[in-house]
């Protein structure tokens, strides 16, 4: 019996871990999402880096992620803009064209989901 029960938790484990790391956003790179904009365009994508330039006011801006293999603009119309130098994770959904308050933006991505800060 110690046996089955032992091989019952081992399996319950396994599984749990797996729907933990699956429900986890896979980050993609912004080189990737520059090198084929169309692939990405309308889905939801996660991307980590740190803030080069940002603007805004009363919680709308947007702000550029460095990943260190390019750069990307994200509008930010819920979430207010992090500061020059922090460290971040964003969700959003990547976007091509697209004008925010008087600039023209090529690839962009709308934040949907709370970032996440990181640490340096």
């Amino acid at each position: 019996m110690p046996q089955r029960t032992a091989r019952m938790v081992l399996g319950i484990s396994l599984l749990l871990a797996v729907v933990a790391l699956g429900g986890c956003p896979q980050s993609t790179t912004i080189a990737d999402i520059n090198r084929d904009p169309g692939r990405f365009a309308g889905k939801e994508v996660t991307i980590t880096g740190e803030v080069t330039d940002s603007f805004g006011a009363l919680g709308q801006g947007a702000f550029q992620v460095d990943d260190g293999t390019g750069r990307l603009w994200v509008l930010s119309e819920n979430y207010g803009v992090p500061a020059k130098g922090a460290r971040v994770s964003v969700t959003g959904r990547a976007t091509s064209g697209v004008t925010f308050a008087g600039r023209s933006f090529g690839n962009v991505l709308r934040e949907t989901q709370p970032r996440r800060e990181r640490g340096r």
